[in-house]
């Protein structure tokens, strides 16, 4: 079918889905996120999106470098559970509004809660392969 021959009949699911698809990404969500059975978010779904939050003094994200203890979603509302790397990080305002940023963007999510935690202590142990590798090519040692 061209642009501009009529559709006959209702739309299919394929055509519903699509501009259901379409629909989100113009409101700015991000779409063909895997969904638990109650519609929400995965968590692997959450902590993948939180992947944008940088850490502002380090440069790498706050997944990888061992800050995000937990995510759930239940009910529309996101709750992240994380560190920082130092009690007196001065930049715990933008982390956490950069978390609601990003997670507010998945589908089914329209509020985020931020808790912030020092229980356990936040180590180099926790921080990923990957992102240790980063930290070596910058000169740190870890």
């Amino acid at each position: 079918m061209t642009d501009t021959e009529a559709m006959q009949g209702w739309p299919t699911e394929d055509v519903a889905a699509a501009n259901a698809d379409a629909q989100d990404a113009a409101d700015g969500k991000i779409v063909d996120v895997p969904m638990d059975e109650h519609g929400m978010p995965t968590e692997d779904a959450m902590r993948m999106a939180l992947k944008a939050v940088m850490d502002p003094e380090i440069g790498i994200n706050i997944v990888d470098l061992g800050l995000v203890y937990d995510v759930q979603a239940a009910d529309g509302k996101a709750a992240v559970e994380m560190t920082l790397t130092s009690m007196g990080c001065p930049l715990t305002e933008l982390i956490h509004q950069q978390c609601t940023l990003v997670l507010t963007r998945l589908p089914a999510i329209s509020e985020v809660d931020v808790n912030f935690v020092f229980s356990p202590p936040w180590s180099t142990e926790m921080i990923s392969d990957e992102a240790k590798d980063e930290l070596r090519a910058m000169g740190f040692s870890v």
